[in-house]
């Protein structure tokens, strides 16, 4: 990976230091809409949130590469577990391109570096004596010659009542109920379907049990510095709960970081032992000068973004990693987990190619902002959310396009008017704008909101924040209608002005807090307004402009030329609606024979149409 240490962003002494990270995605695969959601885009949200407000942030991601899921992939389709990783980390990173996803560092693990500082770690935690060996009955393959890894193992499910004859090593599909490999009944390698037998194994653990003490003081004291969310705080104190035990970090495999021991050479670590020091081995690949961030807990703050089903990785298992080393490492701060996003009738799943998958959504030609807005609002913080077609069109037409765009263009397209029904492109002068009882109410409101805005955002509450701006909207709308403008332009020109003015500052505020959410929205917005991006409206510390919330009418120049509107957002049709939900109901080959039905349907309308 080339290094671009000199462009690179490092900590700056009295400014806030912000570093985000989300889980990084397994690169087996294609992500679904619930995997974006979950991590990837709320992680966005909240970087390009505090690049406005002028913290100095960087926003650490790639692809998760190493581990069992990869090795056996790269069996399904006969390539070396390598090409499997350069196949699908492509993917990964065009499906985030295409989000708009502002990284300021898309990694992978399968790294120089990332065997660096795993093994360095490792070094560490057996210098401090925080790990122990220990022998595992695992399950061996004469045929195959190798130790049979859980997803490599497939057999009879030992749950009582369930018998499912295709549970793997790790847990049933059927029944949900996790398993050990050793609890399959006729067990069977997956690869040569012959039986495997119980030998033992070596291994390295590592020893929770004796960093808990350290570790329950960083969890007691930082999930109420950092606000950490409560399924957050339920997820590790269950752990906790339950006991912490010893944690096995190896692996018998091929596919992984080395393990640089005389007695273990034949080993690699296991995923979840090196996945998450991925982030600190891709931020060594952002700069050589990566430890200013990650040896920085006095001047950075770490914010981890995750789905719920990660938590455990996070607050128990990475931190004692780190804190074991004995070094002074920036621990995870803030703390923020989704639940799950499930699809229309339930779950989205790979294999069954049910529910959209990043790749896909290019091809509806439904515009990102509309994906990522609807992902936002739906967003599930506290609860599984779920995803219905006819839930993305009602809040496409009733809150994209009713309420914003509306807005919007309303108020653009009359300022666009020639003079005489308009004001020629030309931003009007306020005179006494402070004198104009309806326009002052309305600004001290819009205040109002927007610190709320913020208030939500510091908290990382995305879901609010964004509910909040587009209440800003419809307070906009409700401005328009009750101040009659287009009266006011036939009797009261000035009041006109006054609250045409405001309304376009109102638009320009707008484009400046739903960036986070909508980028490509606020784009085209501060296009139409022919206002530069530089220049936009600042939420920093030093220059806040929260003050201009509640006089919008300042906030553009009078005399200012604008650009040309355009309607920002289109309807989505019920016909549309169907089409989509019948495309993405099933498997791959379903998929195409419904939307081949959909479609003859279609020309046959259209035959009919011409005779």
């Amino acid at each position: 990976m080339d290094d671009h240490s000199a462009a690179a962003k490092l900590p700056i002494q009295g400014k806030r230091n912000i570093l985000i990270t989300s889980a990084l995605p397994y690169v087996n695969n294609v992500p679904h809409l619930g995997n974006l959601i979950g991590c990837i885009l709320s992680a966005d949200v909240f970087a390009r949130y505090c690049r406005m407000r002028d913290y100095n942030v960087i926003y650490i991601c790639g692809t998760d590469e190493y581990g069992t899921a990869t090795e056996t992939k790269a069996m399904e389709e006969g390539c070396s577990p390598k090409q499997i990783c350069d196949k699908y980390h492509a993917i990964h990173k065009e499906v985030y391109d295409w989000f708009n996803i502002s990284f300021d560092e898309f990694g992978r693990t399968s790294t120089p570096q990332q065997t660096e500082v795993c093994q360095d770690i490792f070094k560490k935690l057996l210098e401090n004596n925080w790990l122990s060996e220990n022998i595992m009955q695992q399950l061996y393959c004469d045929t195959c010659k190798r130790f049979l890894a859980d997803r490599l193992l497939e057999g009879n499910c030992p749950t009582p009542g369930c018998n499912y004859d295709s549970a793997r090593g790790d847990q049933c599909e059927k029944c949900g109920k996790l398993l050990n490999p050793t609890d399959l009944l006729d067990p069977k390698c997956k690869v040569c379907r012959n039986t495997p037998h119980i030998l033992d194994t070596n291994h390295m653990f590592l020893e929770l049990p004796l960093l808990k003490d350290k570790l329950e003081e960083y969890i007691n004291s930082m999930s109420v510095v950092g606000g950490w969310s409560q399924n957050a705080i339920q997820a590790t104190h269950a752990w906790l709960r339950e006991g912490l035990k010893a944690r096995c970090i190896t692996r018998d495999l091929k596919w992984g970081v080395p393990v640089p021991h005389e007695r273990f050479m034949d080993k690699v670590f296991y995923v979840w032992f090196d996945a998450p020091i991925g982030y600190v081995s891709i931020t060594s690949c952002y700069t050589r000068e990566w430890e200013k961030w990650w040896k920085n807990p006095e001047n950075v703050e770490l914010y981890q973004f995750m789905g719920k089903d990660n938590v455990p990785f996070h607050t128990v298992m990475f931190p004692s990693t780190l804190i074991g080393t004995g070094e002074n490492w920036t621990l995870m701060k803030t703390i923020s987990v989704t639940e799950y996003l499930n699809y229309e009738t339930g779950k989205f799943s790979k294999t069954k190619g049910v529910g959209v998958f990043g790749n896909d959504v290019k091809d509806t030609n439904i515009p990102v902002e509309v994906w990522r807005y609807y992902l936002l609002t739906n967003r599930p913080e506290v609860s599984d959310t779920l995803f219905t077609w006819a839930d993305l069109q009602a809040k496409l037409n009733s809150e994209l396009l009713n309420n914003l765009g509306n807005f919007i263009n309303r108020v653009l397209s009359f300022i666009a008017k020639s003079p005489g029904s308009g004001y020629g492109s030309v931003v009007p002068d306020a005179q006494n704008a402070d004198a104009h009882p309806l326009t002052k109410a309305f600004g001290e409101k819009i205040g109002s909101y927007v610190e709320q805005y913020i208030e939500a955002m510091e908290k990382v509450k995305l879901k609010q924040a964004l509910k909040i701006a587009m209440t800003i909207s419809g307070e906009g709308n409700a401005y328009l209608q009750e101040s009659q403008f287009w009266k006011l332009y036939k009797e009261d020109r000035p009041s006109c002005s006054v609250v045409m003015k405001t309304s376009i500052g109102l638009v320009y505020l707008l484009a400046c807090l739903l960036e986070p959410f909508m980028p490509s929205f606020s784009l085209e917005v501060l296009k139409q307004l022919d206002f530069p991006l530089e220049t936009r409206f600042s939420l920093s510390d030093e220059k806040c402009d929260v003050e201009k919330a509640t006089t919008p009418w300042l906030i553009l120049p009078a005399g200012h030329r604008i650009g040309t509107p355009t309607p920002l957002f289109r309807e989505l049709k019920d016909d549309e609606v169907e089409f989509f939900r019948n495309k993405f109901a099933g498997s791959q080959a379903e998929r195409l024979a419904k939307a081949q039905v959909v479609t003859n349907k279609i020309s046959e309308k259209l035959k009919e149409t011409k005779i």
